[in-house]
């Protein structure tokens, strides 16, 4: 069901910042009687005959309650956020306040927005296609530096400039196949296949690049999981307050004093590393509660992106566990007490990949934070380069790569015109799907605007 279209008649109103008490809320309202609407509550100016892009103050009364002072920012169209008259109201915090503005509102003829649909009427009005409106929500969900860098380069057209290059160059090309078949009868050739099999080719490169930044899109996006692994009184939990700089785990003597897991967030010149702190692994143990945390350490060691297995450097023959093996790839031994051994023992215990540490006296500990840097996103990271961080762009994009792929057999087999014409009109819809140049199925429109905030 397409609500945009059987309702972009009606005037929508939202509470814009979260809800609560607080210094100051912000009330959106969006839509042809906007002003109308707001101008009969507004005892002040007439704010019909006043220009966009002004500040207004008064009260807002109904009938003969005042509601409240308030300060009123007018947008008209097609100057706003949705392309449609706007005006958002700065009241008082006060949860009451707030509900009342709302209630006063909808009776006056406004109604209530559904999530997204503010953002939905910027989309359908083409103040943004596609992968803006959804560079919308992942800046406010942004939680680190590069999650924000990526979602404002996006929501700035920088994702939608790479596609419609892309684009662009396809359908110039796309254009001479199709005045082939106009003049199929004169078996005339006015596209050179040889020049089309190169851009399909650059084309074909573009698009794996894009596919293969989804990876570091969703570290920046969700954050890196880091397992601290080891055998029990290894020292993780200390290695863990070390890294927060706080003492966020319980730190004993006794072997298996952590019983579950523990996560935290930190933050590596930007990017967000999960961190969790896990029972101590040992082979044998009668303590059923202790098993169970040894099974969940073990379960987060396979789910996590990157594990540090701590090893007690007074024990290096306690070194391995065998289980880790198939996760080499992705595991940091580090060498933890260092402040324990003696010097000469130290090349001995360790080797060029190795860490050491010690957690207590925290020494190390930068070094492995900028290694665990380096194993999530490389030596630095370049967030003016366009990154797929969404999933649904990464599931279309392998679909554009697989039609271009159809694209050069087609080349190589030499198909006739009107086949070739057909697999590039499929590779230009899929480009089209990413940035919403195509029309979509409106049930995936309403998954996509959805996941926002009523009041954006």
């Amino acid at each position: 069901m397409n609500h945009f279209i059987e309702g972009n008649q009606d005037t929508i109103v939202a509470l814009a910042t979260p809800q609560g008490a607080g210094a100051l809320g912000i009330i959106r309202v969006s839509g042809p009687r906007t002003f109308v609407i707001v101008n009969e509550l507004f005892t002040g100016k007439d704010l019909l005959k006043q220009k966009s892009h002004t500040l207004h103050f008064g009260v807002i009364k109904y009938q003969q309650e005042i509601i409240d002072e308030v300060v009123i920012s007018l947008f008209r169209n097609p100057r706003s956020y949705t392309g449609e008259d706007v005006i958002e109201i700065s009241c008082h915090g006060s949860a009451y306040i707030q509900q009342r503005l709302l209630q006063v509102l909808i009776a006056s003829g406004a109604r209530m927005a559904r999530p997204g649909e503010f953002t939905e009427r910027a989309f359908f009005n083409g103040k943004m296609d596609l992968t803006q409106a959804e560079a919308v929500a992942d800046l406010i969900a942004s939680n680190s530096k590069a999650a924000q860098q990526t979602a404002l380069k996006q929501l700035r057209g920088g994702f939608s400039e790479d596609l419609q290059r892309l684009r662009e160059e396809l359908i110039n090309f796309a254009a001479l196949i199709e005045l082939e078949l106009d003049f199929s009868e004169e078996d005339v050739e006015f596209a050179d296949r040889n020049q089309f099999l190169v851009l399909i080719e650059k084309i074909r490169l573009a698009t794996k690049k894009l596919i293969d930044s989804f990876q570091l899109g969703n570290v920046i996006k969700n954050g890196v999981r880091v397992a601290i692994i080891g055998r029990p009184n290894a020292g993780k939990s200390t290695l863990l307050n070390a890294l927060l700089n706080e003492e966020r785990a319980i730190v004993s003597d006794i072997a298996g004093t952590t019983r579950d897991t523990i996560e935290e967030t930190l933050n590596i010149n930007g990017i967000l590393f999960r961190l969790i702190d896990t029972a101590g692994i040992r082979e044998h143990s009668i303590d059923d509660i202790e098993n169970m945390g040894i099974k969940r350490s073990k379960s987060n060691a396979e789910k996590s992106h990157i594990i540090l297995h701590i090893v007690d450097s007074s024990e290096p023959n306690d070194a391995e566990l065998d289980w880790l093996v198939p996760f080499k790839d992705k595991t940091v031994k580090v060498f933890n007490k260092m402040d324990t051994v003696e010097a000469d023992l130290v090349e001995a215990i360790t080797s060029k990949h190795d860490v050491l540490i010690s957690a207590k006296r925290k020494t190390g500990i930068d070094q492995l934070k900028q290694l665990m840097y380096h194993k999530a996103v490389g030596t630095e990271l370049q967030t003016e380069n366009t990154i797929v961080t969404n999933a649904r762009h990464h599931a279309i994009l392998l679909k554009v790569a697989e039609s271009l792929e159809d694209i050069i057999v087609g080349l190589e087999r030499q198909i006739t015109g009107d086949l070739l014409a057909i697999d590039i009109r499929r590779c230009l819809h899929y480009l089209g799907e990413i940035s919403g140049r195509v029309e979509h199925d409106r049930d995936i429109l309403g998954t996509i605007f959805g996941k926002f905030c009523i009041g954006k």
